[in-house]
């Protein structure tokens, strides 16, 4: 039960900072002048990995426990519907928002900010779905 419930807290945790950089901080970058965009860009990736660093760690680790110790009560499909989902998270992090990033702060024009917003649908939608789906294998397993 221990795994579940981190997995769940560093999902909402997630969920939480994803939307926040949907509707107010992606769409803020999108209107820095590019005179300090670099600095800001700069400034955003090194803070952004001292606030996301340890919730992904945990999720990672305890998503994998879950697939390969899946608490009773637990719908068998769940946990690797909650993995499949973290993939798409991570994937979307690493081939879409890292790179637009690595752009902002060494050559930032206003349509990389705004493809940042547009981009950053996918991880908003799977970690929300992440979190409703943690909800339920707690539920489950209660």
């Amino acid at each position: 039960m221990v795994p579940l419930i981190g997995n769940a807290f560093a999902t909402c945790v997630m969920v939480g900072v994803i939307w926040f950089v949907q509707v107010v901080h992606y769409p803020l970058l999108a209107t820095i002048g590019q005179d300090r965009a670099s600095e800001i860009a700069q400034e955003h990736q090194r803070r952004t990995g001292w606030v996301v660093g340890a919730p992904m760690a945990i999720e990672g680790v305890t998503t994998l426990w879950l697939l390969v110790q899946r608490p009773q009560h637990v719908n068998v499909l769940l946990p690797w519907l909650a993995a499949i989902l973290l993939a798409v998270a991570l994937a979307s992090t690493l081939f879409l928002s890292v790179p637009l990033h690595e752009k902002m702060a060494n050559s930032p024009t206003a349509d990389i900010g705004a493809r940042l917003v547009r981009t950053n649908w996918p991880r908003t939608v799977a970690w929300t779905l992440r979190g409703v789906l943690t909800f339920v294998m707690l539920v489950q397993a209660t």
